[in-house]
């Protein structure tokens, strides 16, 4: 069974991601592979929903997690859409399966101190590399940017004189966010480093290693669980809880939930509602505090 004609929609007319379109083809092989071992190697294409729920058990049997199989049914769901688009099956046999139930999974912002331990005391800059990181940690916290999107980040999308800078997000959507004055000083800075490096490869790219390559994402990643792993106890310290920090924090703050939808680059109203999860928890010791009726 080839997934070229699948990969190539999913890349060309739906513009996901790569790393979106391996887990995809790779779900819908996997299920391949359990046709192959117990049902005579039936193709994808001429299952019922028969088949379909016996691998759902088995991936229950596996101890795999709920959310983790909704994503995988997700993915053959995707497929099925693409097959009935190209007229290769008449149904989809997943036209009325019905997700598991997952646990809402609350994802717990770093503080304001931890952020400013890191920013003020973890990270030295006296480097190149040092001018880098901080940077990084600064766009993420103050723009809420992704991180692929942090690593796509080109010099001509900074734009220093208005403040702000064009973000590339998911599907190739534009977007542009202010930037605060700290962060225009802490670009000029780490610009001056990078201009001194031996070599660079990629010359349009904003964030680069000190080889002169453009970042990649493992590293982003490690850079992040770096410093946050100094300052933080949180379990998970990763480039998404500084995403979710700066959203947290607005909330807070009194934002719009509006317009913290269109910085983040979200879709829909419902992908952003997220985090007032812990902005309502905020809100509930502010009016335990300031109330008169409240216990002292």
């Amino acid at each position: 069974m080839s997934l070229q004609s699948f990969s190539d929609y999913l890349l060309l007319e739906k513009s996901y991601s790569k790393h979106t379109v391996l887990a995809y083809t790779s779900d819908v092989e996997n299920f391949q592979e359990f046709l192959n071992k117990y049902h005579n190697r039936l193709s994808v294409k001429d299952v019922g929903y028969s088949e379909l729920r016996q691998w759902i058990v088995a991936l229950v049997d596996q101890k795999i997690s709920n959310r983790t199989i909704n994503r995988k049914v997700s993915s053959l769901n995707t497929y099925f859409k693409f097959l009935l688009k190209t007229e290769d099956i008449d149904t989809n046999p997943l036209k009325k399966h019905k997700a598991l139930k997952v646990g809402k999974k609350v994802q717990l912002p770093f503080s304001e101190q931890e952020l400013r331990l890191v920013l003020e005391s973890a990270i030295i800059v006296q480097d190149f590399e040092s001018a880098r990181d901080h940077l990084i940690v600064e766009l993420f916290y103050t723009t809420g940017i992704r991180r692929i999107e942090l690593v796509n980040l080109k010099l001509s999308d900074i734009d220093n004189a208005n403040r702000q800078i064009k973000v590339i997000g998911k599907r190739h959507k534009e977007r542009y966010i202010p930037l605060l004055e700290s962060i225009s000083l802490s670009i000029k800075r780490y610009l001056r480093y990078r201009s001194e490096l031996e070599k660079i490869d990629d010359k349009e790219v904003l964030f680069l290693t000190k080889k002169g390559l453009k970042i990649y994402e493992k590293l982003v990643y490690r850079i992040i669980n770096k410093y946050f792993s100094i300052a933080s106890t949180k379990a998970k310290c990763s480039p998404h809880v500084l995403r979710h920090s700066f959203a947290t924090h607005l909330l807070n703050q009194g934002a719009d939930l509006n317009a913290i939808k269109e910085l983040l680059g979200h879709t829909s109203l419902a992908a952003t509602q997220v985090y007032t999860h812990n902005s309502i928890a905020e809100l509930r010791k502010v009016h335990a505090k300031a109330h008169p009726r409240s216990q002292r």
